[in-house]
């Protein structure tokens, strides 16, 4: 439909671009900084309008915005709330959400979608948060914060994420945040995720690993240019990945072929279906690069679910709108 159009801020590799895809949103414009990263959105979908940029530089962004997009979303830099780090929030200059509400202020799209780390959602942030709310109520939305686990969308990791929806209060009426709660036996798991991977160059511990990797896996995190290099996190993640038969330490180039020991070490495809994204996309970059579009992803499960209820609140409004105004036949 012409109204599921979106204007998307810091797109990364595409996690949140592809869900909201698959959730019926056609993209007006991509903007992301990395220039690895644009080239994987350039790469895997050659037809979205990726514009590498700033997204403080708002008014060349603004110039190529073509028209007032239905849905604004964002996945601005998480360093500022993230427990691994300071945690300085607005002292931080890495903080863009000021910058995405400068957005929402002059593109008025009927609806906004956030994310960022679970780290936001605490305590010492509360008036952080009640303050994007303020400011957003005054831009004429109704909006709230909620924490969505991937677990609980087919993702095999548990992946807290702070996920902000904000719409018209008409809108909003009709939204409802995506179930969850999902059953353990109804968990995708790490082991049946990466099995036919792991058997792909004939190694012969595959099926063995896959049975004691048939758990939830840690929460994946990519570092920034500043820290963190193609490993799968700090000391807990990685003890919490050598339950699972992993080593964390670094990411490797090749599946395991015949021969390899176990703990094994995975590749970034690897990592990329623990994600939840496609197995034919590809990340551009050398492989600290690529682990890093791929460990900061917004998983596209999730996103697809979210931006379905965003989707699904739109068609209800409309529906009753329409419903109101048809003229009572004869």
């Amino acid at each position: 439909m012409d109204y599921r159009t979106c204007l998307e801020l810091c797109a990364g590799a595409g996690g949140q671009a592809l869900g909201l895809e698959r959730a019926g949103f056609t993209h007006q414009m991509l903007v992301e900084l990395d220039s690895d990263a644009c080239r994987t959105l350039r790469t895997n979908r050659p037809g979205w309008n990726v514009v590498q940029e700033d997204i403080r530089s708002s008014e060349r962004v603004l110039a190529l915005a073509s028209a007032r997009p239905w849905l604004l979303a964002a996945g601005v830099p998480c360093p500022p709330f993230s427990i691994a780090g300071h945690r300085l929030g607005a002292e931080d200059e890495r903080d863009l959400f000021p910058v995405a509400l400068s957005y929402v202020r002059t593109l008025k799209p009927r609806a906004v979608l956030l994310e960022n780390v679970k780290g936001l959602l605490q305590a010492k942030f509360s008036a952080y948060r009640a303050e994007m709310l303020q400011r957003l109520s005054l831009l004429g939305y109704e909006a709230a914060w909620r924490l969505l686990y991937a677990r609980d969308f087919g993702v095999p990791q548990l992946r807290p994420r702070a996920v902000l929806v904000a719409m018209a209060p008409e809108d909003f009426a009709n939204f409802q945040w995506p179930s969850q709660g999902r059953a353990a036996e109804d968990c995708a798991l790490v082991g049946d995720v990466l099995r036919d991977s792991m058997a792909s160059r004939g190694w012969e511990l595959a099926d063995a690993w896959a049975a004691q990797a048939r758990l939830i896996g840690p929460t994946l995190c990519g570092g920034s240019k500043k820290h963190g290099g193609p490993d799968l996190g700090p000391s807990r993640a990685r003890q919490a990945w050598a339950q699972l038969g992993v080593n964390g330490s670094s990411v490797a180039d090749q599946p395991p072929a015949p021969g390899d020991p176990l703990p094994v070490k995975l590749t970034v495809a690897q990592l990329a279906l623990l994600q939840g994204f496609p197995t034919n996309w590809r990340f551009a970059g050398r492989k600290t690069s690529a682990h890093r579009q791929v460990g900061n992803a917004f998983p596209p499960p999730v996103a697809y679910a979210v931006g379905a209820a965003i989707a699904e609140a739109f068609d209800r409004t409309d529906s009753r709108v329409a419903a109101w105004v048809a003229p009572v036949s004869s």
